[in-house]
């Protein structure tokens, strides 16, 4: 685990970096897109005013679950044991309602949403604000962690939310993800030969998570339309819409994960968590 997490923390502090924070971000300081290359943004008093002052989370944390959104979650019955840690990260907005909570839990503390969904789902917030802030109540008094500062396109929509869930006195709190991180943690895995133009939401989790706690247990990270037994399964487990190509490299993401997982850094459900034995009444 040290080996990792040691290369992990010296090229990268998620403990200090992973969000932007008043002590990381401070005024006056000049910051790069990670996803534009020619685009910098001056930290005014405006954007200075939206950080915390440091990572909220009180580090380090024990136990966490990552939940991507695979279709291999689906019967797997693995809600309790997600909900057991005490600190669960959940991947661009997923459905918690009571149909999926046996299989994926309804605990959040960290749930991420990327720029395009608040812009396809919620018209970039410029209408009905009402409808996103009833739809994140399911995640409780959970940070949502956005990339305001990598797209240009994306940092209108994450500021909107910010400003959405404050006006409405909502629980839950924006946590910006900071640029210098995600580009830190790219060329890390570049280096470990993952080559895409960007990396998934999931992979920066996992990242996040190796430097943040001591346990973490992995559920629904599975880029494949079969499962172990060689029986087909959708590609999220509310839906089987398929990714645009192109952009992540997911077999080769996973076959990261799937090293740190055969090596012992992480453990990775692929499983059913919950075997049921029926027995017959005597």
């Amino acid at each position: 685990v040290g080996f990792t997490r040691k290369l992990l923390e010296e090229c990268c502090d998620p403990g200090q970096l992973f969000a932007m924070t008043k002590l990381n971000s401070p005024m006056g300081k000049n910051l790069w897109f990670d996803g534009e290359f020619l685009y910098s943004v001056t930290i005014d008093n405006a954007t200075y005013s939206l950080f915390p002052q440091a990572t909220p989370f009180q580090l380090p944390l024990k136990k966490c679950s990552v939940v991507g959104n695979g279709g291999i979650l689906k019967k797997s019955g693995c809600g309790k044991q997600i909900d057991q840690a005490d600190f669960v990260m959940r991947c661009n907005l997923p459905p918690l309602s009571s149909e999926y909570s046996k299989d994926v839990g309804s605990k959040t503390q960290l749930v991420t949403a990327n720029p395009s969904i608040i812009q396809k789902r919620f018209q970039n917030l410029l209408w009905s604000r009402k409808a996103f802030v009833d739809s994140v109540k399911v995640y409780n008094r959970s940070y949502i962690y956005m990339p305001a500062f990598s797209m240009k396109t994306g940092t209108g929509p994450s500021l909107r939310v910010y400003y959405t869930l404050e006006d409405f006195g909502a629980k839950q709190a924006v946590l910006f993800a900071n640029p210098n991180f995600l580009r830190d943690i790219g060329k890390f895995w570049k280096s470990k030969g993952i080559h895409a133009k960007r990396l998934s939401t999931g992979l920066f989790l996992v990242s996040a998570a190796l430097g943040l706690f001591f346990f973490f247990f992995f559920y629904g990270f599975w880029p494949f339309s079969v499962d172990l037994h060689g029986k087909f399964i959708s590609h999220h487990y509310y839906d089987n819409v398929l990714p645009d190509s192109g952009f992540h490299a997911m077999p080769e993401e996973f076959l990261q994960l799937w090293f740190l997982h055969k090596s012992g850094v992480l453990r990775m459900q692929l499983e059913p968590c919950v075997f049921f034995f029926f027995f017959s009444s005597a």
